[in-house]
């Protein structure tokens, strides 16, 4: 893959929703914690360790997943993700990145109860959510629980939280400090909300910083290495495809003309079980 099919910002172009720099400013304590607060209206007694993109892979077969920030409370598993560009399965892929996290942070021999409460917070700037017309619902925050459908009162209990929010509905935010957050991830203006103003000028100090512009450009290039190999193993199945595609069709002109099966298999390459079911 040539280098001009890959595209990334410059440091100097980078916004707080940009990957590296989401995650680069959420690697203050502080400001993770206020972040946390403000959008899930939950206290967040101490952050430990934030991680910068944690990924979680059990098992050598399972797909892992790349977290921008995870952190854990006390008492809670907190995950943020941006999404500055609409992705497909939103609700698929919370219901992996929860599952992801709970094999995660309960050990071998511990009990169920002993899982934290778990919150996948998911920050989009375009609203992720339409109706079978494909129009947008427009509201600003979604959030989900597990109830009972027969009876609301029940709730499962299952301290799994998902909440969801859409940048672009801020004008429709009932709670100000909220709306001046979601204003600033959408637009970019902090205006003049404290927060959004430490945000931005954390942005600004991080640019400026030569670890950060190091760190940015090494995962440049991982994410480059990244697409290059999977651009390649593209091609390679491409190939294969084809060539199977013209292996079939050998085969069944070669099957029309009554040349014995196991000839045939000899020939192609496929098995005389193939051979039989075209």
């Amino acid at each position: 893959m040539s280098d001009s099919i890959y595209h990334r910002k410059t440091v100097d172009e980078l916004t707080f929703t940009d990957d590296g720099m989401f995650q680069a400013v959420l690697r203050e304590p502080e400001i993770c914690a206020e972040l946390i607060e403000r959008l899930l209206h939950i206290s967040v007694k101490t952050v430990k360790y934030p991680k910068l993109e944690k990924k979680i892979a059990p098992y050598y077969t399972t797909k892992g997943v790349r977290l921008d920030v995870y952190l854990k409370d006390d008492d809670k598993i907190i995950d943020i993700e941006i999404q500055s560009y609409p992705q497909e399965a939103l609700g698929k892929r919370t219901r992996y990145y929860q599952s992801m996290i709970d094999i995660d942070s309960l050990m071998k021999g511990q009990d169920y109860t002993d899982l934290k409460d778990s919150y996948i917070l998911f920050i989009c700037k375009e609203d992720p959510f339409r109706d079978d017309d494909g129009k947008t619902f427009g509201l600003p925050c979604y959030s989900f629980r597990n109830i009972c459908e027969e009876n609301v009162d029940v709730k499962l209990n299952d301290k799994s939280i998902k909440v969801i929010y859409n940048a672009s509905a801020y004008e429709k935010e009932a709670d100000e400090k909220i709306r001046n957050l979601l204003h600033f991830i959408s637009t970019n203006e902090p205006g003049e909300d404290d927060f959004s103003n430490r945000l931005s000028s954390l942005v600004k100090s991080l640019k400026e910083t030569e670890k950060f512009r190091s760190d940015y450009a090494a995962m440049n290039l991982h994410d480059r290495d990244i697409q290059r190999a999977a651009r390649r193993e593209g091609i390679a199945e491409g190939i294969a495809q084809g060539a199977r595609e013209k292996a079939i069709e050998t085969a069944r002109n070669l099957k029309h003309k009554n040349v014995p099966l196991e000839t045939i298999a000899e020939c192609v390459g496929l098995s005389v079980e193939e051979i039989e079911k075209l």
